[in-house]
């Protein structure tokens, strides 16, 4: 079952410096139970896309067309009895609407930073506590008694006495853990993780992205991540959205992004990842920078950067074209076209996919 579905979705910000188109025209679709990531360059349109989902777009920031249908379905909670089942646009609702019926309720999202989620003057307690409180009028015994459960849910030792400690006395771990739990307070049937491991040590990464899984297996929960870090990715995705100046350029399941790119941005992500094997003398970049989106963009916004990039780059923008053998695997590039001349992957990238797929099967 589909339950969210974006379409042609465009939006703006009014700055200083005049319009930004921020995100041209993104598609993407979200199943029951299924793990999706979104990954880029910091601009690409990650966050925005996803704050727009949540209906928490800066106040100078448009949703000038579009839409994002969020689809639920009937069922029975034992906390609060028949949940009728339903579709909405969120880009229709109203900020009232959004806050009764949709934000944490049923999205909800994991900031990546879990100092600037928490307040500091409150108790962890009162903190999980609070979405339970405001959202369902759930009397102070049973929320307290349901935040509990949702601490040892979520990892933490001697969960009431936690319940009284504050943000600064605990680790930065401890802290990632609470605000997992403060967004399933109220059992959304989205999380939206938006870099949630980055101010982590990779030892409390790995906990925080296991303890995500476990958790949506439990819950059946849809997750849709946002990250620059593919080690990430590989880690959890069922599918792969590469972003790109505000555009999806190619989409596919794991195995097929990982092992079989198509579009050269995806070639220099996965040719940037570094491995126990890489050269620091010889780490790649892709060169020249992300364009400025203030300025209109004509054709495909990453030819500047692009050594294969055909004269038809430059001057019209290139749709989504399907891969060979594959309903899923879609790539935004000219070189995709039947008439447009064969080229392969970087060979550098070519002998790091090999060895992935070796480890992979052996």
């Amino acid at each position: 079952m589909k339950v969210l579905e974006i379409r042609d979705l465009h939006i703006s910000f009014k700055t200083d410096s005049g319009k930004v188109k921020a995100i041209r025209g993104v598609n993407l679709d979200l199943n029951k139970g299924e793990t999706i990531a979104i990954v880029g360059e910091s601009g690409s349109g990650k966050s925005v896309t996803t704050k727009a989902i949540m209906g928490i777009l800066a106040g100078n920031g448009e949703i000038e067309k579009g839409s994002i249908n969020y689809t639920w379905e009937q069922h029975e909670s034992s906390e609060h009895g028949i949940i009728e089942g339903g579709t909405a646009d969120i880009v229709k609702l109203s900020k009232e609407e959004l806050q009764k019926n949709i934000r944490g309720r049923k999205i909800a999202m994991v900031f990546q930073d879990p100092m600037t989620s928490l307040n500091p003057t409150m108790n962890i307690g009162q903190q999980v506590m609070e979405p339970m409180l405001y959202n369902y009028n759930m009397d102070k015994k049973s929320a307290y008694e349901k935040a509990l459960e949702l601490l040892n849910l979520v990892g933490i030792t001697d969960a009431k006495k936690r319940m009284k400690s504050y943000p600064h006395q605990l680790s930065g771990g401890m802290r990632q853990r609470i605000v997992i739990a403060i967004a399933l307070s109220c059992d959304p049937y989205i999380l939206i993780c938006d870099e949630p491991t980055t101010a982590l040590d990779v030892t409390i990464q790995a906990k925080i992205l296991e303890l995500i899984k476990d958790i949506q297996k439990k819950k059946n929960l849809s997750v849709i991540y946002i990250t620059h870090d593919l080690g990430v990715v590989a880690k959890v995705a069922d599918y792969v959205n590469v972003m790109y100046a505000g555009k999806i350029v190619e989409t596919g399941k794991i195995d097929e992004i990982f092992y079989n790119p198509r579009h050269p941005y995806t070639w220099g992500l996965l040719s940037a990842m570094p491995d126990l094997d890489t050269d620091d003398s010889i780490l790649y970049t892709i060169p020249g920078n992300p364009p400025n989106l203030a300025q209109e963009v004509v054709g495909d916004a990453f030819a500047p950067r692009n050594k294969f990039a055909l004269n038809i780059d430059y001057r019209l923008e290139p749709p989504m074209f399907d891969v060979e053998g594959s309903n899923t695997h879609k790539v935004a590039s000219w070189l995709m076209h039947p008439n447009a001349p064969k080229v392969d992957m970087p060979q550098e990238l070519r002998k790091k996919i090999d060895k992935m797929l070796k480890e992979v099967n052996l």
